[in-house]
This record gives C-alpha cells, structure tokens and sequence, in this order.
C-alpha cells in the first residue's frame, strides 16, 4: 500500500510539472559591435533585479561571450512576463587586431581580444540558430542600418521565425534618425530609446511583454 501511494505521488508531481507554466523565455539581445546591446540588457536587469549583465565600454567586443541573466519578471498592466536576456558579443564579418590598437592596447592583447571576439561571434550565432525564442535586434540610431550583416541577421531571424523587436538606440545623441533604421526594415515595427539615459523605457517594456508575454 505504502508503495502505490509513493507511486501515485510521483505521478502527480511529475504531472504537476509537465502542465506547469513554461520555463522562462530566452530573449537575445542581437546586433552591431557598440549598438548599446550590454548597456540595454543592464538597464531591463537593474530595473527589475537590481543586478547588472555585464561590463559597459566605449571599446568594441567588449562583450566576447554570450552572458545570461535569468528570471528577469517584467510586470505591465497587472501581468508578470518573465524572461531569461541573453547579451551576446556584437556580429560582424571581420574582427580586425588594430581596432584595439586605437584604445592604447598592447598588439597582443589586441591579438587576444579580436581572437576572443571572433569567437564570441561564432557563439552568438549558435545561440540564434539552436538556443533563443525570441530577439531584440538593437541598433545605433546613429549608424547607417543598410549593413550586410544587419540585413543577414534579420533574415537569419525572420527564417528561424522568431518573434523580434527592433530597437533604435542612442535617441540622445544630435546625429541620432530613427526613421532611416524604420525605413530599412519596414516589415517590423521599430521602437526608440536610449538605454544609456533611461529615455522611453517604459514603451520598451510594452513592447516586450507584448512581443514574449
């Protein structure tokens, strides 16, 4: 009797996990070296955990692995969204040494950091293709959006059918045009912000709760 009463407890709990709410989204952060990606993923972290990502630099691939903060609960209009933000290393074709030259870096540790970075970009890569559910593509609103890379991210994104939310960044800068990233990617909604200064965070949060709640 003991033993069909434990039997029929495990069942239950392995029932109670199965029908259970879904594990937390993973939502990754996506786009250019220096479009503001680590600085947007510690803003959502620190506003809802209290806790950053990573560290934030001027320097390009400062980000050179793919971080991960999970159980972020984002609350809108009385409904928690939760979601696991995964910072990756920012994509591009060719990750050149003397780009870190500039900083006033010794040439091997520039050899080290492009090496890491190049690494880092494979990384992010197979993140987008096995491991997230959904994207948010950020960019320099600043920049010019008509980029190889951008143009192969979004149909990377838009082939893996994945939810994305394309945000123009840096709004706080005077060069910022919001409507030149909206004019390169017109089939998706852009949002703008600048996640250095906090400006239009709460229509973000909108947006990602309607995007992955």
């Amino acid at each position: 009797m003991g033993l069909f009463t434990e039997l029929k407890d495990s069942i239950s709990r392995a029932a109670s996990t199965l029908f259970s709410e879904e594990d937390p989204k993973r939502i990754g952060i996506y786009g250019p070296p220096n479009a503001g990606k680590t600085t947007l993923a510690n803003r959502i972290a620190r506003d809802w955990t209290g806790d950053a990502v990573g560290p934030e630099s001027h320097v390009p691939h400062e980000t050179r692995r793919a971080r991960r903060k999970e159980n972020v609960e984002i609350e809108r209009d009385g409904k928690t969204v939760t979601i696991d933000i995964v910072d990756t290393p920012g994509v591009t074709t060719k990750v050149d040494y003397t780009e870190f030259l500039e900083h006033d870096m010794e040439k091997d540790d520039a050899v080290r950091r492009s090496r890491e970075a190049t690494e880092g970009v494979a990384e992010a890569m197979h993140w987008l293709r096995e491991d997230v559910d959904g994207v948010i593509y950020v960019l320099d609103s600043t920049e010019d959006p008509f980029t190889q890379v951008n143009t192969m991210l979004i149909g990377i994104i838009e082939s893996q059918d994945l939810p994305v939310l394309i945000l123009a960044n840096k709004i706080d800068l005077e060069e910022s045009s919001v409507q030149r990233i909206r004019n390169a990617f017109p089939q998706h909604e852009t949002t703008e912000l600048s996640a250095l200064e906090g400006d239009n965070m709460d229509e973000v949060y909108d947006q990602i709760a309607e995007y992955f709640g």
